[in-house]
């Protein structure tokens, strides 16, 4: 600051430069340093308690001092101009501008981008590239506080808030553009900065035109070394530099940046300075008496020049240590005044006598108020210190009361949880800016705003409104400051915590969420602090979506559980305890100091209640709350499940080991293992405890891809790598272990550090002694807890757990078989209690032929305790137990009975008695490979270790060696445990005896029994030997069996072919080593016998390899093995080890062998079979026995329907994985109304294969394909193509759709014709509707062909009487009024008259008992109704059921009509089929709310019946004799006759073998709710079932009981089965809306919501709405879905098609609008074409077009958008709009790949609708396309 006149002390007067005139003088006279000893303007010295001298260039004469005076300012903002080259000090770096302070106090900017322009340019490619230049610094790297630099004021403005802001450069461009080159000489220091990196030295850009300066590497060294900290320099560098040599007059300079150098640089009168070029911070040698001063500032026009004495600027490059001041902010009262400057301010002397200065702005409040009197010397003022000025090392004060009185002045004085005042300033979309201070302003978030979430924040807050704010955070350096208007955090009067160490466990405190996720609650408070309250911690209940609970942005109450600062990891709980221990206590202290819970203690806890995940107890006598998880209940993990299962709230658990425990959570843990490791002292405590080698006993925490994390009791935790997981290889870590397993870990690694180890869970590694013993413990350990289980069950109420509780295996029970199933698994009743449920499975059934109703003795092998089932076997050894004594210790044979998770039961080969030994000898051994797995029926060999059975009912035992196993023969499939496939025990088990047998040895013995495909053969010495049926004969008949030309007792001589492997029962070849114990495959075909045969074969080939050897077509002779009934195939044998399959379907043409195979084909029979190739496990060969099966056009092969498709036809399998269609025009030669009526899934079919193109079998069943032998009457024609059809033909077909031009009229698979509406009825209904209703799709009408159009494809057809010859179609329904009952649907024209008058008395029957037959669906009212009585068989049984349900067959698997099943959408069918329907809606099904056809069940209940209509339905028999009761009167009982009589008790005796005949069958529908209840029970998860429940009630109108059935489903299906639940929710709505209020229904409907994914359940309701008419409430439900689920693009879409089918079509345009504002831009394009497909289907076929062609026109090449529009226009298009597409797409510039594919498409479209010509145009185009692209690549 300049000094002035009354502070200068030593006299003289002040010399000032005249105006510019007197600056007109030659250059001789411009000599600088002529300087007189009176010179001016001075800077005060550093500390000098008095100013110093003002010294001035001497230019011309004294001048009184009083003109100086005038003439002479201090430099203040108004003094500065644009071009003032001055000397500032960096104050502070920000990133993208530099504050300068300038000399006086003043202040200025300098941008980044006025640095230098090499750094500028680095700058710009950073922004071009989008990502940051490694050899690019930020302004914080290039420049610090302190450092001085040479600026030029670049500008000079205003701000927004009215103040003056200088702008500065420190370009050398703008800086030293007074210097020219021809200026420049050595010695001159100048500034510049660094413009690039060369190899030997920097380019430094010095800012003089044509002058190229260079830095030397070795002039940079010093530099480097001691300021750069040894960095090379960078870009923008700025750079103090000395001029060492000037060469090219100055072209090229040399410079120097040494500090020495710099330091003492000095300006001299060699350099050729003059006023017009120099520069601030030059150090010049001045005269009042000769001084060393530093130029300031430099006045571009009037050439003033201010100079300084302080010592700090004597020495160029050195920056300003003085930065601060410490009493920043402080208030001073009574300051004197020290002197006052009209236009510049005041300086104050403060109490330590350093001088501080105020500006003229700062003295006062305003202008107006401003008095100069005020400010004389000596005057006293109260103040405030602002800020600190670098360059005079003077503090800046303000006057300003609004200063003084501030609550903050800069934003260091903010603390972070502070409550501030502030004012708004405005409102954004990002938050609200405020006030709080002079030159503060901070955020407010839009979150913040409120405590809830505010929509309109302007409505609550006026720019200029005072808030009161609490501070979240504040960042001084970025200037940035968070605050919260939420008026709970500003009120709260809980602790704030602003550092992760305030957060003390227990601590009460305020937060707010910022995420909510699945696993828990993030919540934030100050200055970024944040901490997890995980999902057990956000209630005392239990909630399963956090998310639907809790909200970002919501003001929450939290404690503080763990807080780890170091990590900066907070763990907070919002479960708050409602008694607050005090909080004078210091922590540990607390009255529950002694309650307190240790971790390693073991405690006795009392069961609360049971959760998902494991037991809420309490640990007692203090009853503290602590959790168990179900894997903790037991060291066996089959165990914890069943554990957690029974036990239930008030059991009392005994030693409890404490496992953790945080503040309120106490986890628990109940696993032997673990309990008896921390009671023997043995579970180290810390790391240090921990070393290499040792066992420790812990528990698996989580599972990685990497290994497993083991954690043990004390809480330390290691890690099982991979690699040392498992003495097998592991493929995946979770194969091996599961999370909460019980495990013994090896220590192999610690790193105390860290804190961290390694360990191995190898058996090699962990073995812990003998394994018998261990075994043996883990065996008794499971059983005694399987005890422990049985005892809770028997304090339970009910008598059936009772009863499961005492049955214990071994026991016997005297059955009656209920049933056999599918499997060959045997359920039986007649158990201790009613419901027992008890099964033998297919082995265990043992082969015997059961039925239903017999009685067998059977002995208990396990009790399922989960699924409280009991597994029973029927094998007689086991019944038939022998009383043997056992020895302890004793070795046995056995085979494997039964297996569980963790042991297996095996019964003894000599006694029978059964056994447990454990499959585990290890806690660490989990884990078999399938090879290793045990399998029933399997050998073992045991040794007994208990030799009575105990409360358990099984002998303890233990494995012997693994090798000791003899197998079963095993096949990969399921069909293996099969009873004929066992050998006897000879074979299978005890050991076999060595043989000294070789390949062709000749041998006697004795055939020992015969089975159908072999013969057991004793030799001598004991030897057991084999005979296939194939080494019996050589030739053998077809139809025969060999081994009966065999009889037992027989003596054979027989040929060794080779020897089996008892184990795997291949062939071994002699040389292995052990042949010797095989048994040995003889041979007595008589070629074999011959001596001179020689043909055997000593090594072995592999069975793959034989396979291979056959060649398809080729025919063999094989054996019948089995016939297995789930595959469906017959197993035989072609010789000992090839083995063959045949499909049922490949046996035989004739569907009574397919009926019945077990008749025809005899186990051990001979069969010729074709060979058609090897199956696909390899193993197998597949055979045929109806010749080659080549499915090949013309072929008639049999197959199986899969799928029945309404009013399209069937899919039919074939082997092989082979699918074909039918369509329903070649389901017969004669057209039916319900031509689909007979076939269900799973029918065997005869088909004839009408074409095989593209891969899709084409079929048909007509006779007159299938058998054309037969030559049965066509009486409807194939119609494949238009040509078929000549004009006035009459023909049959089905009614297509109703369009509103006409009626479309399907008269072949790929042909439709046209009715227009005047040749459809002599009637013309004013309601088109009308049609809808008589005209069903699929209805069969007779038709007259009119015309014909070959070119367009069009057949024109007539319906009128008059054409046809048969009844007017709407005849029946528009001549008169209708019955009541008759309202829905009418009789067809053409229906058979005889079955309709048959029917007549029937239904009037019906119809006064108030039977609503006709609410049926036309198609099965429509069925002619037959007397069924005569037929017998596989039908019968079917038309036992009701009247109605003889009409209305559906397929068994779907159990709803195809048609109304509106009810609920089960997902039954396939996808695409689904996708069509919900499109769009079949027209039939749109009819009024109450005929809303229904989901019907076989006994025909129609949903929306009325109340007063219905009762319930009877059986059939029952109906007709009440029928004739009422009819007849009762006459008078006559004596009966004796034959009489004989014949009424046969007839009961028929009926009631009728009736159980009936209950017996398995395809028998449900009649009662007791069939239901059985039904149900056996297939709980079936949505189906429950449904068919539900109508059952409905149809007696028990809306109650239908309703409690749903209950009953929700709670029985697995919750995994989301979508049969699905199912039973929207049967349920749809109940509510048919029957219920619309409070009931709003009431299910939130349940649903809550269960099920909401979105699916809002769309469900949507469509019920819809379908029942309910459009406003439909509307309603979808403006509500669009608020809830605006970014789910289906809504928009379903909402879109719900307006076009009500026509709004103005409203589905405003939806798509809206739909594209609301969702992200990647979805727009999908939901343009969907609702672009809707118009083509529901709207304007034009508008359709419209909008694809304006969205192709912005996605050129969304290839899936043209395939849409492409399909679209095939639908609804003309062909020319169609051509004009595929033509426009062929020129599209797309990938190859993308380009043949609508090269294909074009091909097929003009192959099916144009001509030749047009075929090869398309070919020609693509070849075209092709030679175009391979030219481009050439070129």
């Amino acid at each position: 600051m300049a000094n002035l006149e009354e502070s200068f002390p030593r006299g003289g007067t002040r010399k000032i430069h005249k105006p510019e005139k007197a600056f007109q003088q030659s250059v001789e006279q411009d000599n600088l340093f002529d300087i007189s000893t009176e010179e001016g303007s001075t800077k005060r010295k550093k500390n000098q308690k008095g100013p110093a001298k003002t010294k001035k260039l001497k230019i011309e004469k004294r001048e009184s001092s009083k003109s100086a005076r005038e003439k002479f300012e201090i430099l203040s903002v108004e003094s500065l101009c644009e071009g003032m080259r001055i000397l500032g000090c960096v104050k502070e770096v920000n990133e993208l501008e530099l504050v300068i302070s300038l000399p006086n106090g003043l202040q200025g900017f300098v941008q980044v981008t006025e640095i230098c322009d090499a750094y500028t340019k680095k700058l710009n490619e950073q922004v071009t590239q989008e990502q940051p230049l490694k050899d690019l610094l930020h302004l914080p790297e290039l420049f610090s506080p302190g450092m001085l630099v040479r600026c030029v004021v670049s500008s000079l403005g205003i701000t927004d808030r009215g103040k003056k802001s200088v702008k500065l450069s420190l370009n050398p461009k703008n800086v030293n553009r007074v210097l020219s080159a021809e200026a420049l000489k050595p010695g001159m220091l100048l500034t510049g900065t660094v413009s690039s990196l060369e190899d030997h030295g920097y380019l430094v850009d010095i800012g003089v035109d044509g002058t190229r300066a260079f830095l030397p590497l070795l002039k940079a060294q010093e530099y480097i070394r001691q300021k750069n900290k040894g960095a090379k320099l960078k870009v923008g560098q700025y750079l103090n530099c000395i001029v060492e040599k000037v060469k090219g007059n100055g072209g090229v300079v040399s410079l120097s940046i040494g500090h020495s150098e710099v330091s003492t640089a000095i300006a001299t009168e060699e350099q050729s300075w003059n006023l017009n070029n120099l520069l601030p911070g030059l150090v010049v040698k001045a005269q009042v008496q000769k001084v060393r001063a530093c130029i300031l500032c430099v006045h571009p026009r009037t050439r003033v020049v201010r100079l300084s004495l302080r010592p700090i600027f004597l020495q160029p490059g050195r920056p300003l240590t003085r930065l601060s001041c410490q009493k920043l902010g402080a208030v001073l009262d009574d300051i004197p005044v020290q002197g006052f400057f009209k236009k510049a301010g005041a300086t104050f002397r403060l109490k330590d006598g350093v001088l501080a200065y105020a500006r003229l702005s700062h003295l006062s409040d305003s202008k107006n108020v401003f008095n100069p009197e005020a400010f004389k010397p000596g005057n006293t003022h109260k103040c405030r210190i602002i800020d600190y000025s670098q360059m005079d090392e003077l503090a800046l004060l303000s006057l300003r009361t609004s200063i003084i009185e501030a609550q903050y002045l800069r934003y260091h004085d903010i603390e972070p949880g502070a409550v501030v005042k502030g004012t708004v300033l405005t409102i954004k979309s990002y938050g609200m800016l405020v006030k709080v201070g002079e030159q503060m302003r901070g955020l407010v978030p839009p979150m913040h705003l409120a405590d809830i979430l505010i929509k309109n924040p302007e409505k609550k807050y006026h720019i200029g409104d005072e808030v009161k704010c609490r501070v979240l955070l504040c960042d001084p350096e970025a200037k940035k400051l968070m605050m919260t208007l939420k008026k709970t955090l500003i009120e709260s009067k809980l602790p704030v915590i602003t550092c992760y160490a305030d957060a003390k466990p227990g601590l009460q405190i305020h937060g707010f969420i910022i995420r909510v996720k699945d696993y828990g609650c993030i919540v934030k408070f100050y200055n970024n602090v944040q901490g997890l309250v995980p999902k057990h911690e956000l209630s005392t209940e239990y909630i399963p979506d956090p998310e639907r609970v809790f909200y970002t942005g919501q003001v929450v109450k939290v404690v503080v559980l763990n807080c780890e600062p170091s990590k900066e990891r907070m763990l907070l709980s919002f479960k708050l305890s409602s008694d607050p221990e005090p909080k004078k206590e210091p922590a540990g202290h607390s009255q529950k100091k002694g309650k307190a819970i240790n971790v390693g203690q073991l405690v006795d806890v009392k069961v609360l209640e049971k959760t998902k995940d494991g037991l809420e107890v309490a640990v007692l006598p203090h009853n503290i709350r602590a959790f168990l998880p179900t894997s903790h209940l037991s060291d066996h993990v089959a165990n914890g499940p069943l554990l957690h299962h029974w036990l239930q709230a008030g059991d009392i658990l005994h030693r409890v080991l404490c496992l953790s425990q945080s503040e309120g959570h106490v986890l628990l843990c109940r696993k032997p293992a673990l309990v008896s490791t921390v009671e023997g002292g043995q579970d180290p405590k810390n790391f240090s405890e921990i070393h290499p080698g040792m066992l420790l006993t812990g528990f698996v925490k989580s599972i990685k891809d990497y290994g497993v994390f083991i954690q043990f009791p004390s809480g330390l935790s290691g890690l099982a790598p991979k690699a040392i997981m498992s003495d097998k290889f592991v493929t995946s870590t979770s194969d091996h272990f599961v999370e909460g397993q019980t495990v013994v870990a090896k220590v192999t690694n610690v790193d105390e550090e860290k804190q961290r180890m390694l360990l191995s869970l190898r058996l090699s590694d962990c073995g812990l002694g003998d394994l018998a013993t261990t075994s043996l413990l883990l065996l008794s350990q499971c059983l005694e807890e399987l005890q422990g289980v049985r005892s809770l069950m028997s304090n339970r109420d009910s008598v059936l757990i009772q009863t499961l509780a005492e049955m214990t295996p071994g026991m016997f029970l005297d059955l009656v078989v209920q049933e056999v199933l599918e499997d060959g698994s045997v359920v039986f009743s007649g158990g201790p209690v009613p419901d027992l449920v008890l099964r033998a499975s297919r082995y265990h059934r043992a082969g015997q032929e059961v039925e239903s109703g017999q009685k067998k003795k059977v002995v208990i092998l396990n009790v399922d305790l989960l699924k409280l089932e009991v597994h029973v076997s029927l094998h007689q050894d086991l019944v038939n137990r022998k009383a043997k004594k056992l020895r302890k210790g004793s070795e046995h044979q056995a085979i494997v009975q039964h297996l569980e998770k963790s042991f297996a039961i095996a019964s003894l080969v000599e006694t029978g008695h059964l056994a447990a030994f454990s499959l585990t000898s290890h806690l660490n051994d989990t884990f078999r490979f399938d090879s290793e797995k045990l399998q029933v029926g399997q050998g073992v060999s045991l040794t007994l270790k208990t030799t009575e059975p105990g409360v358990t009912g099984l002998l303890l035992a233990v494995e012997g060696p693994a090798a000791k196993r003899t197998m079963r023969p095993t096949r990969k499939d399921s069909e293996t445990v099969d009873e004929d496939e066992e050998v006897d025990p000879a074979l299978t088990v005890g050991t076999i005896k060595k043989h000294t047998l070789s390949i062709g040895d000749m041998v006697t013995g004795t055939v020992k029994s015969i089975k159908p495909t072999h013969v057991v053969v004793t030799l001598e010495d004991g030897i057991i030997g084999c005979i296939h049926a194939s080494h019996i004969l050589d030739d053998v008949p077809e139809g025969t069996s060999p081994t009966t030309k065999l009889k037992v007792g027989k003596m054979v001589t027989a040929r060794v072919i080779g020897g089996r492997d008892m184990k795997t029962f291949k062939y071994l070849p002699i040389s292995h080593p052990r042949f010797v114990r095989t048994i040995p495959e003889l041979s007595v075909r008589p070629s074999e016998l011959e001596d001179g045969h020689t043909a055997l074969n000593t090594h072995s080939v592999s069975p793959m390899e034989k396979i291979k050897q056959y060649q398809a077509g080729q025919t063999v002779t094989c054996f019948l093995k089995k016939y297995n009934v789930v595959k469906k195939w017959l197993e035989v044998e072609i010789a000992p080890d090839i083995r063959g399959r045949i499909p049922l379907l490949l046996t035989s043409l004739s569907f009574k062998v397919l009926k019945h195979p077990d008749k025809k084909f005899r186990v051990g029979q001979a069969l010729r079979a074709t060979v058609v190739g090897p199956d696909s496990s390899k193993a197998f060969l597949c055979l045929s026995l109806i010749g080659p099966h080549k499915l090949e056009e013309g072929e008639v092969a049999m197959g199986r329907v899969v799928k029945v498709t309404p009013n399209e036809g069937l899919t039919v399998s074939f082997p092989f994985g082979k699918i074909g269609t039918v369509s329903i025009f070649h389901m017969s030669d004669s057209y039916s109304e319900m031509p689909l009526e007979d076939f269900v899934p799973q029918k065997v079919v005869r088909c004839y294969i009408l074409s095989t193109a593209d891969n899709v079998l084409t079929l048909s069943l007509r006779s007159s394909r299938t058998n054309p032998e037969t030559k049965s009457k066509v009486e409807d024609p194939e119609i494949n193509s238009i040509q078929d059809i000549k004009e006035g033909q009459l023909l049959r077909g089905y009614i297509g759709s109703i369009q509103p031009h006409g009626v479309f009229f399907r008269l072949g698979p790929s042909v439709v014709g046209l009715a227009r509406y005047s040749h459809v009825s002599q009637h013309s209904p004013s309601k088109k509707a009308l049609y809808n209703k008589h005209l069903p799709e699929g209805k069969l009408l007779t038709a007259r062909v009119l015309r014909l159009n070959h070119q367009k494809n069009l057949v024109e057809l007539s319906f009128l009487p008059g054409d046809t010859g048969k009844p007017d179609v709407l005849s029946a329904s528009l001549e008169g009024p209708l019955p009541k009952q008759e309202e829905r649907k009418t009789e067809a024209g053409e229906r058979d008259q005889k079955a309709e008058k048959k029917n007549q008395k029937r239904n009037e029957k019906k119809n006064q008992k108030g039977q609503e037959e006709v609410d049926l669906p036309s198609k099965e009212k429509q069925q002619p109704q037959k007397p069924q009585a005569q037929k017998r068989g596989g039908r019968e049984r079917r038309e036992s059921g009701s009247e109605q349900e003889r009409v209305s067959k559906k397929p068994k698997k779907a159990g709803l009509s195809e048609e109304d099943d509106s009810l609920v959408d089960v997902y039954y069918r396939e996808g695409k089929e689904e996708a069509e329907e919900t499109n769009v809606l079949p027209k039939e099904k749109q009819t009024k709310p109450a005929e809303a056809p229904r989901l019907q069940l076989s006994s025909g209940f129609a949903w929306n019946a009325r109340l007063d209509s219905l009762t319930p339905a009877l059986p059939p028999l029952a109906e007709s004799s009440d029928s004739e009761e009422d009819e007849k009167p009762h006459q008078a009982t006559k004596k009966k006759s004796k034959k009489e009589r004989e014949l009424e008790k046969q007839k009961a005796e028929k009926e009631l073998s009728r009736i159980e005949e009936a209950l017996m069958d398995p395809g028998r529908q449900p009649e009662s709710a007791d069939d239901f209840d059985r039904l149900v029970l056996s297939s709980p998860n079936s949505s189906i079932l429950w449904l068919q429940y539900m109508a059952f009630h409905l149809q007696a109108m028990e809306i109650e009981k239908a309703r409690a059935v749903a209950e009953r489903a929700l709670k029985t299906i697995s919750f995994r089965e989301e979508q049969e639940k699905l199912n039973v929710w929207v049967a349920l709505l749809n109940l509510e809306n048919m029957y219920g209020s619309q409070e009931s229904l709003t009431k299910v409907f939130e349940r649903a919501v809550q269960y099920n994914e909401p979105l699916k359940v809002f769309l469900h309701l949507a469509d019920i709405y819809a379908k029942s008419e309910k459009f406003q409430e439909a509307g309603e439900l979808y403006n509500r879905m669009l608020k809830r689920f605006r970014q789910e693009k289906a809504v928009w879409i379903k909402y879109g098609a719900f307006l076009l089918r009500r026509s709004q079509a103005a409203a589905s345009h405003r939806v798509l609008q809206r739909a594209l504002e609301c969702l992200p831009s990647k979805e727009h394009v999908d939901v343009i074409a969907k609702f672009a497909q809707l118009e083509f289907q529901l709207g304007d076929a034009e508008r359709a077009k419209a909008i694809f062609e304006n969205t192709l026109s912005t996605y050129p090449k969304r290839t899936d958008v043209w395939s849409v529009y492409i399909d679209m226009t095939i639908k609804h298009g003309s062909q020319k709009d169609v051509r004009d597409i595929f033509e426009r797409v062929i020129h599209l510039s797309l990938a190859p790949k993308r380009m043949k594919f609508f090269f294909k498409r074009y091909l097929d479209y003009e192959k099916q609708h144009g001509t030749e010509k047009d075929v090869q145009a398309v070919k020609a185009k693509a070849l075209e396309y092709v030679e175009a692209k391979s030219s481009v690549l050439e070129d």
